[in-house]
């Protein structure tokens, strides 16, 4: 299974300028957690999530942002993507195609995909209690 097949493909993307006030409802009214900040030429330049607002001090988007930018391929496997998501401790990735964004995957999408008995090999840690 790869990225293209769990992808958010409406994704919905907030502006550099936008107020954080915006931004939350925003977030609220999508029932999202966190979106691809887009600039003037419609790219991805950030991404901004809940843990942005409630953690950071600034008046707008472009202040409280993730300026580091992990992102996929369409090809690129869940399990690949898990473990990016694991390792960076980011709950969100843009799916890119070329320089464009054409979706996104959350931990939601992956966990989704196990529920409806997607095959998807993740390998977490077995733990003796």
């Amino acid at each position: 299974m790869i990225a293209k097949d769990i992808m958010t493909k409406d994704i919905i993307t907030v502006e550099p300028t936008m107020t954080i006030k915006k931004l939350a409802m925003t977030l609220i009214k999508n029932q999202i957690s966190g979106a691809p900040v887009t600039g003037k030429n419609g790219r991805i330049i950030g991404v901004v999530s809940e843990a942005d607002i409630v953690g950071k001090k600034g008046k707008d988007v472009k202040a409280i942002m993730s300026k580091k930018i992990i992102s996929v391929r369409e090809e690129t496997a869940v399990e690949e993507i898990a473990q990016i998501m694991t390792t960076h401790k980011i709950k969100r990735v843009p799916v890119m195609h070329d320089d464009e964004v054409v979706g996104i995957v959350s931990r939601a999408d992956i966990v989704s995909a196990i529920a409806r008995g997607e095959h998807v090999a993740i390998h977490t840690p077995v733990y003796d209690l």
